[in-house]
């Protein structure tokens, strides 16, 4: 099992007090605090070889290496066959409507895609657009409103041989649903349909193995699990080097190179390959038992990292839902069973009493515990649940450097409120 000190003494944020007492980080599902190993990895690119690429100099050199360094990392924490099938940008958000963008240009008027309502708008809007563009008919799969989980009825309903594509969230970003995602993906393969993977909010929680998933596509943000603010996709490589990128002349027409459109950010890779870093030692610390096929050592050993921050944040889960179960003032949305917690992420959103959300993040915010509230870009989410007119929700959102006693904390403001 994690322990929770060791762990705190390598994210430098984690220092930060207000009014005397330690900050509370429960806003996670925005974006994660980075560990020291991040933060000195993109002290040192700057310092030391901050420089465009391809150049014919060492500096330039010294940059595209560590570039290079980052793909593989991140096609071993995803077990991707090849560092050549992982792509970078900005973010996901961009990252995807470059994809769909590209997809769009292969669709036919007829042709059909498959989206659901518990998805993140970045993993909606943007194939809703191509679809539109094209003629495309979108079927959108519904939720179980008693626990957020997805209607999969739905799938079996609107799957057949016009189906192009299948977009589904890896968790949803507001509730923390954990969607079966490799039955999904094998759904859509049987009918010859691509799958695309929104893993952003599911990759602080859990390891990601693309190879079993059999997904074509899968997206996630560094930014998300301890990283710098980055956007990362990958593609099977066959995909990658068929689909009609955009982009400049003469750039690589080879991928990644093909999709990675204008200089990229290296010192924000360089803190990657820190995580990287930091999630290496993790794996060695506290190691977990795991099996299966993987692409390297150090693959093996980040998915065992990932395991065991899995298992600890289940430790919180039951925490929480054991302090909300005596809140009864308190809504939860979503996934409230302790016999389920493999199926949610710890992320947690309720409304409290009457009060408006942001009265409530805000009163929480004085107190040094950091929540967020509104819809968190799950729009249809929150509409369907009928709560998007009323503010939203409350999103409190738990990552391994979290501890019971902050969730004490948290139980002791709401009891206040």
């Amino acid at each position: 099992m994690l322990d929770p000190k060791t762990i705190r003494g390598e994210f430098p944020a984690l220092s930060r007090m207000h009014k005397g007492r330690p900050v509370v980080y429960f806003d996670g599902p925005g974006g994660t605090q980075v560990p020291k190993a991040c933060i000195k990895a993109m002290v040192d690119y700057l310092v030391r070889c901050n420089a465009n690429a391809h150049g014919a100099f060492a500096t330039s050199a010294e940059s595209d290496e560590i570039i290079a360094e980052a793909h593989r990392g991140m096609a071993d924490l995803l077990n991707a066959r090849s560092a050549e099938e992982i792509v970078f940008g900005p973010n996901m958000t961009g990252l995807t409507f470059s994809l769909s963008r590209a997809i769009g240009a292969t669709l036919r008027a007829g042709d059909e895609m498959i989206l659901t309502r518990l998805d993140h708008d970045a993993n909606y809007t943007p194939w809703l657009l191509a679809a539109q563009e094209r003629g495309a008919v979108v079927h959108v799969v519904d939720i179980n409103e008693s626990d957020c989980s997805l209607n999969l009825d739905d799938y079996e309903r609107y799957l057949n041989n016009c189906t192009k594509l299948v977009a589904v969230g890896y968790a949803s970003n507001a509730v923390g649903t954990i969607n079966p995602v490799k039955q999904i993906t094998a759904m859509a393969r049987a009918v010859g349909a691509w799958s695309f993977v929104d893993a952003v909010h599911y990759a602080p929680h859990g390891p990601i193995d693309v190879q079993d998933l059999g997904c074509d596509f899968l997206v996630c943000s560094p930014y998300k699990f301890f990283g710098p603010h980055l956007g990362a996709l990958y593609g099977r490589q066959g995909l990658l080097e068929s689909l009609p990128a955009y982009k400049v002349r003469p750039a690589d027409d080879r991928p990644p190179g093909r999709w990675e459109t204008g200089t990229q950010s290296g010192e924000s890779l360089a803190g990657l390959t820190g995580t990287i870093r930091y999630l290496e030692w993790l794996g060695r610390t506290f190691p977990e038992e795991i099996a299966g096929d993987y692409r390297s050592a150090r693959s093996a050993t980040l998915h065992a990292a990932m395991r065991a921050v899995q298992e600890y944040e289940r430790t919180l889960q039951g925490a929480m839902l054991d302090r909300l179960a005596a809140l009864p003032k308190v809504r939860l949305y979503g996934n409230g069973f302790r016999t389920r917690l493999s199926r949610c992420t710890p992320t947690f959103a309720v409304r409290v009493g009457d009060r408006h959300p942001k009265e409530v993040a805000r009163i929480l915010g004085e107190e040094g515990i950091c929540v967020w509230d509104g819809h968190y870009y799950a729009l249809n989410l929150t509409e369907r649940l009928g709560v998007e007119a009323l503010g939203g929700m409350v999103r409190i959102g738990f990552a391994h450097y979290n501890t019971v006693e902050e969730i004490d904390r948290l139980y002791e403001a709401l009891a206040g409120l």
